[in-house]
């Protein structure tokens, strides 16, 4: 059985580019998580100890973005090793990390970036 856990659409007003502009005014982020664990003693428990808690994964993607970086692959790599780190069921993270109206000539919602990846692929 595959299950995720999902947060869409978590929003934050963060000071990360590479313009010096950006950093000083900052600009809006948006973060799409999917968390893929087992979740089967969730299910059967009812017990929030036995599942990834969204509102500390939350916490934690919060944490990571109000440290600037130039890029956004930085903090999306920050907050992925951060997430298995904190919750060793975590078998797997999907993240989207999207910078609203990037400082660039042309007309776009955002820009940013997406990791797909596995916990042997982060935590060697």
């Amino acid at each position: 059985m595959k299950t995720c856990l999902f947060i869409e659409g978590d929003r934050f007003y963060a000071r990360h580019g590479v313009m010096p502009a950006e950093r000083t005014a900052g600009n809006y982020f948006t973060v799409d998580l999917r968390l893929y664990a087992d979740i089967r003693a969730a299910a059967e428990t009812d017990q929030l100890d036995r599942t990834v808690d969204y509102a500390e994964a939350h916490r934690i993607v919060s944490d990571e973005m109000s440290h600037p970086s130039q890029l956004v692959e930085h903090v999306a790599w920050r907050i992925v090793r951060a997430l298995f780190r904190h919750f060793p069921t975590l078998e797997a993270i999907d993240i989207k990390l999207t910078k609203h109206h990037p400082p660039m000539e042309a007309d776009v919602r955002g820009a940013g970036v997406e990791i797909c990846c596995r916990r042997s692929e982060v935590l060697e």
